[in-house]
């Protein structure tokens, strides 16, 4: 597993662009496991901190349960629509994947019986047009094997 700060390190220039997309809007998408094994989706709130990605989840939650038991998640960055008029200032779509790691919560929080998590980074990827808009730009980071970039017509 990697981290945010391995990500950055390893390419500078694709995690300021996921980073970007991510902090475009509040609401990201979870997808996390339920006990039966089927997807649960949910929306949720993370930061870039430390070199970290980071969220919280409110006592009580579904979605809080299911990551504790199985702490495997992906988690999509907000959507943001092309602009009609130039597709190719479309930002783009990101996610990122891996295992939450629950984490002690802040000093100050309110929230009894909240959760706190790190994500230890399996995947980061974006999806985005090309400068002529007439291909889609697939990028990558995994552990292990660094950043990758390809295109699909």
């Amino acid at each position: 597993m990697g981290t945010w700060k391995d990500v950055e390190a390893d390419a500078p220039e694709f995690a300021e662009r996921v980073r970007t997309v991510f902090t475009a809007g509040t609401n990201k998408t979870i997808a996390t496991l339920r006990a039966d094994g089927s997807p649960r989706i949910s929306g949720t709130e993370l930061e870039f901190q430390d070199g970290q990605v980071t969220l919280g989840m409110m006592a009580g939650a579904r979605k809080l349960r299911d990551v504790r038991r199985d702490p495997r998640v992906a988690i999509h960055s907000p959507t943001i629509e092309p602009p009609q008029d130039d597709p190719v200032a479309w930002p783009g779509d990101a996610k990122v994947a891996g295992r939450l790691v629950e984490t002690a919560p802040p000093a100050d929080t309110p929230h009894v019986g909240a959760g706190f998590f790190r994500l230890d980074l399996a995947e980061v990827a974006m999806v985005h047009l090309g400068e002529t808009g007439d291909h889609l730009v697939i990028e990558s980071w995994h552990p292990g094997r660094g950043y990758r970039r390809r295109t699909r017509a």
